[in-house]
């Protein structure tokens, strides 16, 4: 009997949803500004110590449906993700799928709600794939040029 256990094993053991977060906070702005921040996606390098390089499609903006692609980078590596605007409410909500809503990797969402003179805001992340070979969400949606 063995008691090693492969890669594979463990991706049949792991649940996706046990690898999520969600932060509050509040902050001393209205919720049209928190939300102008957050759907900003060129400035995720300001907010990320792994991403910059972040631009949505030409033409493109923070509405549903629409693309974009960034630069990652963590322990000497470095890749292209495309990411596809899920919910774009502005002054109230604004969230984004990795690989787009057909591969779904992972989804960053923040909510925001008035409280006094600011705003609750909340942020939340989940990894939806534990697929241990990327899915190839460039083939369909290019990098632009």
């Amino acid at each position: 009997m063995s008691t090693t256990t492969s890669t594979h094993d463990l991706f049949e053991v792991l649940d996706p949803s046990d690898f999520t977060f969600t932060r509050r906070a509040w902050v001393d702005a209205a919720p049209a500004r928190v939300y102008d921040l957050v759907s900003n996606v060129s400035a995720i390098g300001r907010w990320s110590p792994n991403a910059s390089d972040v631009t949505f499609d030409q033409g493109a903006g923070p509405r549903v449906g629409a693309w974009f692609s960034g630069l990652n980078h963590k322990d000497g590596r470095q890749w292209t993700t495309r990411s596809q605007v899920l919910r774009a409410d502005p002054g109230t909500a604004f969230a984004f799928v990795v690989c787009g809503a057909e591969n779904r990797i992972a989804q960053w969402s923040w909510t925001c709600h008035p409280r006094g003179r600011g705003s609750v805001v909340e942020q939340s992340w989940q990894l939806l794939c534990l697929d241990p070979v990327p899915r190839p969400c460039a083939r369909h949606h290019p990098r632009r040029p």
